[in-house]
């Protein structure tokens, strides 16, 4: 496994291209975030928010970045023809693709770091320019309060998730353009696909089984009773996207020729 980890790690490091979307990761994210926490005001006492969410939604966006790069690590061999070179120094094609695992979860794991605290850094210095301060119910964001770490670190998580989901289904697929779309549309076209239908079973159904939808419950830090999932049991569905586009992507990896 160390020379397969060593080769990714190379691969990673040495080439632009990945730099930069964990850079764009992390600023797409931060300002969203600041944008969202931007335009929103409160008056007077008992202003009802979420302001920890608020101050994650960021990670909404920033996840499409991480998509982009682990679905890179994995088709854009295929389409250069350098899968070959890899499968050749590395033949055992399941050490191959948790090696690309493991290095994708460690970088995304920094960047969604970077970004989570950048974001809620934003949210502890706007929030309270805008009428959200302790005299109206609402203290500082800070990871001293156990909802508010608990939404950062599972938004972290989230993130490593997705770019993991992410990596089996490049792995299946193949090709680049295909797999952003499928994976792009799993996440962002069912949370609009269960507002649009009309049926409230339905609609609560597509929520708890969307990756998107359901794994971000982890960022609800109030009224968690109304939630379609409870947090950790959110980020549970989202692990079981991931786990079983790995375990179908390491398949087919072993089955198809290179």
């Amino acid at each position: 496994m160390r020379p397969a980890l060593h080769a990714e790690w190379t691969k990673l490091r040495t080439v632009a291209g990945p730099l930069w979307l964990l850079l764009g990761m992390i600023a797409a994210t931060m300002a969203l975030s600041a944008g969202a926490i931007s335009v929103v005001t409160c008056r007077s006492a008992g202003c009802g928010a979420d302001l920890t969410r608020l101050s994650l939604m960021g990670v909404e966006l920033g996840q499409a970045l991480a998509v982009i790069l682990a679905v890179l690590i994995i088709s854009g061999e295929y389409s250069s023809g350098m899968i070959r070179t890899t499968l050749t120094a590395i033949p055992h094609r399941t050490t191959v693709l948790a090696a690309k695992a493991i290095t994708l979860s460690a970088v995304v794991a920094v960047a969604g770091t970077t970004a989570v605290l950048g974001s809620l850094l934003a949210g502890r210095l706007i929030l309270p320019r805008h009428g959200f301060t302790a005299a109206r119910g609402h203290p500082a964001l800070s990871l001293a309060d156990g909802p508010t770490l608990r939404a950062s670190a599972g938004s972290i998580l989230y993130q490593i998730l997705i770019a993991l989901l992410s990596v089996g289904i490049a792995a299946i697929v193949r090709d680049s353009a295909t797999s952003i779309g499928v994976i792009l549309g799993l996440l962002y076209l069912l949370p609009v696909l269960s507002q649009v239908i009309g049926n409230p079973h339905g609609q609560r159904l597509l929520q708890q089984l969307g990756p998107m939808s359901a794994g971000l419950a982890i960022q609800a830090t109030t009224d968690l009773r109304n939630l379609p999932i409870g947090p950790w049991a959110g980020l549970g569905v989202t692990a079981g996207w991931a786990a079983a586009a790995l375990l179908a992507g390491g398949l087919l990896l072993r089955m198809r020729d290179a």
